[in-house]
């Protein structure tokens, strides 16, 4: 969270490559001249009060303004810093011009940690302990733990017009993060669909990860888990949906589940749909906890759909075998595709800063 300092901050002068046609008497301010910000990022509201029409712009590409333009009067302006995944401490400034007049805030970003490589810093729910994780630190994804999904044509999944491979870049991992890469070379759409632990997988636990969404009509990103036995078939076996989001319904986040009881019916049993201001762009958590019970959906904590095990049997309740994680971007399809793709959007990335796993103790 952007830390605000108190006071206000009256506009300078313009320099001399300033256009000295526009008009000279604005009374232009605004309502902080410093922030500092916390090495994963964070948002803050600025108020600026201008007598004449303004614009906004930043000097480095971390930094991202709500708006670029805005009409005379007072409006509220949204800076948003990404997360600083490297070991220096960084700064960069937010410009508010009107006419010749401009105003400037100063924004400072605390260093990422160093790794501290015993998992100390990393906190259990109440009632587990860490089982299996990747904070993506080395410069390469981890292939004993990671599978690819590859297939020699565009998938017919959902009729989407991606095809996934392992090469061309569709995965790179740097500073921390790793980067799922949606791109167009010579006039095919290559993506990447990832699977942790594919043939041993987990029965029960909490399944976290942080991941930022990648912005555009035509994306479809998620963080899934589905059965390690093949059969029954889909739906019969069961899929868990931790987020989806589809980049024409922007920030609205999803948690779905998939049983031959339930699929696609879009009751509020088995489904939910979140505003999350900032979802794409901006590092969120989604979670899952996933006991014989009930499966219990989280973002950034908070709780977004409870689905119980009633007592039926399969037919409902799948859920009592091994399922692996999956992360994918999906381009197009029924679902992502349904409004449209605008390939101006490419290239999309889907950042992940970890995936966790929990088991009970």
């Amino acid at each position: 969270m952007l830390l605000l300092l108190a006071g206000t901050f009256c506009a300078t002068s313009c320099s001399d490559d300033d256009n000295n046609q526009y008009v000279t008497n604005v009374d232009l301010k605004v309502s902080i001249a410093e922030a500092d910000v916390a090495a994963n990022g964070g948002s803050t509201e600025v108020t600026v009060n201008s007598t004449r029409e303004w614009a906004a712009y930043t000097t480095t590409d971390w930094l991202s303004v709500s708006q670029k333009t805005a009409q005379a009067g007072e409006t509220k302006l949204t800076i948003t810093a990404d997360v600083n995944s490297t070991t220096a401490a960084r700064e960069g400034t937010v410009v508010i011009k009107s006419g010749t007049e401009r105003a400037y805030i100063n924004v400072k970003q605390a260093a990422a940690e160093e790794s501290k490589g015993d998992n100390t810093d990393i906190v259990a729910p109440e009632g587990y302990k860490l089982s299996w994780h990747d904070e993506f630190d080395g410069n390469k994804l981890n292939t004993a733990d990671w599978t690819y999904e590859t297939r020699p044509e565009v998938p017919t999944w959902n009729q989407e017009l991606q095809t996934y491979v392992s090469d061309n870049d569709v995965v790179t991992v740097k500073n921390g993060i790793l980067s799922i890469n949606c791109k167009k070379v010579n006039d095919k759409i290559y993506s990447a669909r990832i699977y942790a632990k594919r043939t041993t997988g987990w029965t029960y636990g909490y399944f976290e990860a942080r991941i930022k969404l990648p912005k555009g009509r035509g994306t479809w990103p998620a963080f899934w888990m589905m059965p390690v036995a093949d059969t029954p078939a889909w739906p019969d076996g069961g899929e868990i949906d931790i987020m989806e989001e589809v980049g024409y319904n922007a920030n609205y986040v999803s948690s779905t589940v998939h049983c031959k009881k339930y699929n696609n019916t879009g009751t509020a049993i088995e489904h939910t749909e979140k505003y999350l201001e900032g979802a794409e762009g901006e590092f969120h958590v989604y979670g899952c906890e996933w006991t014989k019970d009930a499966l219990t959906f989280y973002v950034d904590g908070v709780k977004t759909l409870t689905y119980k095990n009633d007592g039926s049997g399969n037919d409902a309740w799948p859920f009592y075998k091994p399922f692996y994680v999956i992360l994918n971007l999906a381009w197009g399809g029924v679902w992502g595709g349904q409004k449209g793709v605008d390939e101006k959007a490419l290239p999309a990335s889907m950042e992940i800063d970890y995936v966790r796993v929990f088991t009970q103790k």
